[in-house]
């Protein structure tokens, strides 16, 4: 695939899902005529579908293939058991997440018509400063991507923490506790709560992800929430640390 079709696909992002074709030519900076032609070629591979409305969006033949992406291969086959026992339990949204630089990528999620609306869904890339599951992996992030993060805070809700210095409390507290959570900071009318998935390794442990539940915000019992989490949390750990890709 050229380099100005990958361009024409980076266009599209969770913000813009759908986009038009002088829109694809804009954000790509590609010029009209040849973003016509790439688009054509795209939508005819299966990368993308032209709308009744003449807009453009991501094609399942992406969807296929981002499913056979190794951390979603494993961990999705691995977590899965394990989201559907503590949605069964607790009948909220439970989400799995990796770190993808300064945000959170979610690889699965499990919700039902009882749950928080929340606006992650599978492949949705979040700050890890404003949810649950992205404290947890920032908290075990390296120095460099931490300071990059407390550099660039944006304030998604009223409620966001944007004060470097209290942020960098919050993780103290997130590492020292096992445990993080958050109250509108993503979403109004929705809290979470997060615990690490640790992988044993010959070199010590590392937290290969992050296992999460939103409730709403006006839950009291959010925190008895947190050993249900770390017995998810353990199961998978202990499987990921059987798969040859996590040893």
């Amino acid at each position: 695939m050229t380099s100005r079709a990958l361009g024409v696909l980076d266009a599209f992002d969770a913000g813009h899902p759908r986009l038009t074709l002088s829109e694809v030519a804009d954000r790509s900076g590609t010029p009209l005529t040849t973003a016509h032609r790439l688009l054509a070629e795209l939508a005819a591979w299966g990368a993308l579908v032209r709308r009744p409305d003449g807009r453009y969006e991501i094609g399942r033949k992406l969807w296929d293939l981002g499913l056979l992406a190794p951390v979603d291969l494993e961990l999705r086959q691995v977590a899965s058991p394990f989201l559907l026992d503590v949605h069964t339990a607790t009948r909220d949204t439970v989400h799995l997440a990796v770190r993808e630089g300064p945000r959170a990528l979610y690889v699965e999620r499990i919700s039902g018509r009882e749950s928080v609306p929340v606006v992650s869904q599978v492949g949705s890339r979040l700050p890890l400063h404003a949810t649950g599951v992205g404290k947890v992996l920032l908290a075990a992030a390296p120095d460099e991507v931490v300071e990059q993060v407390l550099r660039s805070l944006t304030r998604e809700t009223r409620h966001t923490v944007v004060d470097p210095r209290l942020l960098t409390r919050e993780l103290a507290e997130v590492r020292r506790r096992g445990a993080a959570r958050t109250s509108e900071e993503m979403s109004l009318g929705a809290a979470s709560v997060a615990v690490p998935v640790t992988v044993e390794r010959p070199g010590g442990a590392v937290v290969a992800a992050a296992l999460g539940i939103v409730v709403p915000v006006h839950r009291r019992d959010a925190s008895r929430l947190v050993p249900v989490l770390q017995v998810a949390a353990r199961g998978i750990g202990r499987a990921l640390a059987a798969t040859a890709p996590f040893r």
